[in-house]
């Protein structure tokens, strides 16, 4: 039995890693079709939703993207230079920058939004259907393996 749960444990997770690798793949297809690179729509995410101001720190967008700082503020000067993003000191402390949105970002980011909330929906009903009949499989072949009827893989 332990063995059975160890396999099944394993299904999980490769079926769980093939659908974020979709996700992932999707996103990025999603983010070029837009006009912009994945890592420029994670930064607008980042800079719009990790924090509740709409504004966010290179610190902040380190922490989010899981980068180091230096990295970020490249990604941020390209994505000024692209129209998506605009930075300006903290009045509280001149040594911070602050990065917002600016209307092209915002509407590059609404779209991809959208997209992707349709995408996760369909992700989430695709894992939750695929547990449901995993488990009745597992449960049938279990039911056939004690009845003596059947074998499991």
């Amino acid at each position: 039995m332990k063995a059975e749960k160890s396999r099944e444990i394993v299904r999980e997770l490769a079926r769980f890693r093939y659908n974020l690798r979709r996700f992932l793949r999707f996103s990025e297809k999603a983010a070029r079709a837009c006009g912009v690179t994945p890592q420029q729509h994670q930064l607008m995410l980042g800079i719009a939703g990790f924090t509740e101001s709409g504004t966010a720190t290179i610190s902040e967008l380190a922490e989010f993207l899981q980068e180091r700082n230096n990295s970020v503020v490249g990604l941020v000067e390209r994505a000024v230079e692209s129209g998506l993003v605009r930075r300006k000191n903290a009045a509280a402390d001149r040594r911070q920058v602050l990065v917002t949105l600016t209307a092209r970002g915002e509407r590059i980011l609404a779209r991809l939004s959208r997209l992707h909330h349709e995408e996760v929906q369909r992700v989430k009903a695709g894992m939750l259907l695929h547990s449901k009949l995993g488990r009745r499989t597992s449960t049938n072949a279990a039911s056939r393996r004690a009845k003596g009827t059947g074998t499991a893989e």
